[in-house]
C-alpha cells in the first residue's frame, strides 16, 4: 500500500539505523548528485591539466556536501521520512543546513569561473552567462540579508504550520520540490555568509556573523514549539503506520528536538570557517603591509617617528 502517492510502502518495519541506510535512491537526486560530482571533477581536472592548483580541501568539502544530499535522499531515510516526522526533520536539517555549508566550502562558483573557457569576442558562453547572473540585480536581491533571513525563517513556519506541507507531501513531485527548496534556501542563506565564492553581497566578517546569528534562533524556537505541542501539528504525520510501532506525538517531540539541536551545529561550523577566513585575511593584509614597507623603506613609520619628534620639540 502506498503512502501519499509517493510510492513509499506503508508496512515499513520499525526504524533502525541499519535499515534507514539501505540503498533506496530517489532518481532525481541520484542523477543530480552524480552530475554535480562529474561537473566539479571536470573543473578540477581542467585546472590541473593546464598547471593551475586547486585546493584538495575544497574538493573534499564539495564531495562531502554532495554525499550528505545522497545520504538523506538516496537511502531508506527518504522512505522513512515520508511516514516519520523525526526522520523527515533529519532530512530537512541536513539538506538545508549541513549540505549547503559543505558545498559552499567547495567554492563551486570560483571553480566554474576558473575552469570554463572564455567565449570568443562578441559571443557569450557559459562563463559569461554566469558572470551576468552574479552581477545581476536579481543576484543582489536574493543574496541581501533583507531577503535571505526572512526566506530562511518562512521555510520553517510558512511551510510546516500551513496546509502547504501536506499538499507537497501528497505527491512525489511535491516532495522532491520541497527538498530542492530546502537545499536552495540553505545555499542562498549561507552563500554571502561564507563569503568564499564571488557574489554581489560581500559583507565584512563581523556582519556575516550577525547575519548567521540572526537566523539561527528561529530554528531553535521552531523546535521548541514542536516539543511543547500537546497534539500532532502536521496532518501528514498524525497517523503513522502501525508497523513502525511509534506514537505520533512522541515522534513529533523527537522532530522538535532534532530541529533545536541542528540550530547549533551549523552555527559552530560556519563560525569556525569565518574565524579562519578572518585570520587568513589579516595575515594577507599584514604581508601586503610588509611588502609595501620593504618597497618604500617603511615610509609610514618614518613619518610617524618624525611626527613624534616634532611633538617632543614643541614641548621643550
Amino acid at each position: 500500500m502506498d503512502h501519499s502517492g509517493h510510492g513509499t510502502t506503508m508496512d515499513l518495519p520499525p526504524f533502525t539505523l541499519g535499515r534507514a541506510l539501505e540503498y533506496s535512491p530517489d532518481l532525481f537526486f541520484l542523477i543530480g548528485c552524480l552530475l554535480a560530482l562529474a561537473l566539479y571533477g571536470w573543473g578540477v581536472l581542467r585546472l590541473r591539466r593546464r598547471g593551475d592548483a586547486w585546493s584538495a580541501g575544497r574538493t573534499v568539502a564539495f564531495t562531502a556536501g554532495v554525499l550528505t544530499v545522497a545520504l538523506v535522499m538516496c537511502t531508506k531515510l527518504n522512505d522513512y521520512g515520508m511516514v516519520m516526522f523525526s526522520v523527515h526533520m533529519v532530512q530537512h536539517m541536513v539538506i538545508s543546513m549541513v549540505s549547503p555549508i559543505l558545498l559552499l566550502l567547495g567554492a563551486p562558483v570560483t571553480l566554474a569561473l576558473r575552469a570554463l573557457p572564455v567565449a570568443g569576442r562578441g559571443h557569450k558562453g557559459p562563463r559569461e552567462l554566469l558572470l551576468m547572473v552574479l552581477h545581476s540585480r536579481y543576484a543582489r536581491i536574493v543574496t541581501h540579508p533583507a531577503f535571505t533571513i526572512p526566506l530562511f525563517i518562512a521555510s520553517l513556519y510558512g511551510l510546516y504550520f500551513t496546509p502547504l506541507f501536506d499538499f507537497l507531501m501528497g505527491s512525489r513531485t511535491g516532495h522532491v520540490a520541497m527538498m530542492v527548496h530546502f537545499l536552495a534556501v540553505g545555499l542562498i542563506f549561507f552563500w554571502p555568509i561564507m563569503g568564499i565564492d564571488p557574489g554581489p553581497h560581500r559583507p565584512g566578517h563581523l556582519m556575516r556573523m550577525l547575519e548567521l546569528f540572526a537566523g539561527m534562533p528561529f530554528h531553535a524556537f521552531f523546535g521548541i514549539a514542536l516539543m511543547m505541542a500537546s497534539e500532532p501539528m502536521v496532518a501528514a504525520y498524525r497517523d503513522p503506520p502501525g508497523s513502525l510501532g511509534i506514537d505520533a506525538l512522541t515522534d513529533q517531540n523527537a522532530a522538535g528536538g532534532i530541529a533545536w539541536a541542528f540550530s547549533e551545529i551549523p552555527s559552530v561550523l560556519v563560525l569556525i570557517a569565518l574565524v579562519y577566513q578572518w585570520y587568513r585575511s589579516e595575515q594577507r593584509q599584514a604581508r601586503r603591509s610588509d611588502r609595501a614597507a620593504d618597497r618604500d623603506g617603511d615610509k609610514e613609520l618614518a613619518e610617524y617617528n618624525a611626527y613624534l619628534a616634532s611633538l617632543r620639540a614643541r614641548s621643550q
